[in-house]
């Protein structure tokens, strides 16, 4: 009874342990055949930022030819390629951060070479006055440039004037449009030198230099550039605009 009961757990145990491998008698180094053993994977073990596009010049030192443009290239054409470039390898950090850095070298490099354009055109300038005779350095004396603004204002101003003449030019004279020009010349003028006197004396003399550069002028202009019912004193009084607006915006 005992030897019955120990051969069915003997029968029985075998079923349950793992068969022997077969091993392969014609290779030099015994493998098992037919089995295959392969480790578990994991999503970790997918390759950094998946099948995302890399940027190929990636490590090119010349920021020109990392974008792909020539050192003489418009900026419209560097931001083409760099927004082409970003949208074509975006989700690639580094390719980005690549992309970007190229197009801030590029925008760097361009600025220092306008700053460095205008230094050198300002010395040149400098140099030139430093250069000119005693009376051109005089003259320079009394000349200043003011902002863009007062410059644009002030050209209005006189512009309109030559337009409010010209509207009037078959009623009567320019005399009463001349004169709101001078007086607002001097108050230009008295705003910079802080005296009156100075003031009158800059504008009058802007005033009779305008109409005898007018007078000696108008009259070499061929007819036919000139309209038929503009006279010999409107044209003039435009000149005298253009020099009283040059005495109260450039003159100290």
């Amino acid at each position: 009874m005992a030897s019955l009961l120990l051969s069915e757990a003997t029968t029985l145990s075998t079923h349950f342990l793992p068969r022997k491998p077969f091993f392969c008698r014609n290779a030099k180094n015994p493998k098992m055949c037919g089995i295959t053993f392969r480790s578990p994977k994991c999503a970790l073990d997918a390759p950094y930022e998946g099948n995302v596009q890399k940027f190929p010049r990636l490590r090119v030192w010349d920021p020109y030819k990392r974008l792909g443009v020539s050192h003489d290239a418009s900026e419209e054409e560097i931001w083409g390629s760099r927004n082409f470039l970003l949208q074509q390898y975006t989700g690639h950090e580094k390719s980005e951060e690549s992309i970007e850095a190229a197009f801030e070298k590029i925008l760097m490099a361009s600025f220092q070479h306008r700053k460095k354009t205008k230094i050198n055109l300002k010395s040149k300038l400098k140099k030139k006055v430093e250069e000119s005779p005693p009376w051109v350095k005089s003259l320079l004396d009394f000349v200043e440039l003011p902002p863009t603004d007062v410059i644009f204002r002030r050209l209005f101003l006189f512009a309109f004037m030559g337009g409010w003449s010209i509207m009037n030019s078959a009623d009567g004279g320019p005399a009463f449009q001349v004169a709101v020009s001078l007086a607002a010349c001097i108050y230009f003028l008295n705003e910079k030198t802080k005296s009156l006197a100075r003031a009158s004396i800059i504008g009058l003399g802007a005033l009779v230099s305008g109409w005898i550069c007018g007078s000696l002028l108008v009259p070499n202009i061929p007819a036919m550039l000139l309209h038929p019912t503009w006279t010999l004193e409107l044209l003039t009084s435009l000149v005298v605009y253009f020099f009283l607006f040059l005495a109260c915006t450039f003159l100290k």
